[in-house]
């Protein structure tokens, strides 16, 4: 488990290979991942948009944004915590994600990042390590 605290915000990740999406011969390798972000602070707080960058062995760079995570953009209250999972595939049997969320306090609208930890995507399949 991988895990970073940004503002009150933890965010924890478990990444896991899926041998049974995955193509290694027709270079198809695919990830599931489950994140977590606890609410530590005193603050009610919504995710807003999410910013990837999944980069595989190969040195081949992504950069993924959106609105919200899994069609959500869920409202924490202190204490709270919101759990999803998603999948990441690649053409490369190695590779790191790392991202940031933008989140907004509820009671004034001030907007700001979490980081999310760098987590390695590594499958069986390695023939070098990205990470």
């Amino acid at each position: 488990m991988y895990e970073q605290e940004t503002a009150g915000l933890l965010v924890r990740v478990e990444p896991r290979f899926l041998p049974a999406e995955s193509a290694p011969d027709a270079g198809r390798f695919v990830w599931a991942y489950t994140i977590e972000i606890e609410n530590r602070s005193a603050d009610k707080v919504q995710l807003i948009s999410r910013h990837w960058r999944i980069m595989d062995e190969n040195g081949l760079t992504q950069e993924v944004r959106g609105p919200g995570v899994v069609g959500e953009q869920p409202v924490l209250s202190p204490g709270e915590r919101f759990r999803y999972t998603s999948a990441c595939p690649l053409a490369a049997p190695s590779g790191v994600m790392v991202g940031a969320y933008q989140m907004v306090r509820v009671a004034d609208g001030v907007a700001f990042d979490i980081a999310v930890p760098a987590f390695p995507l590594d499958s069986p399949h390695n023939s070098k390590l990205a990470n």
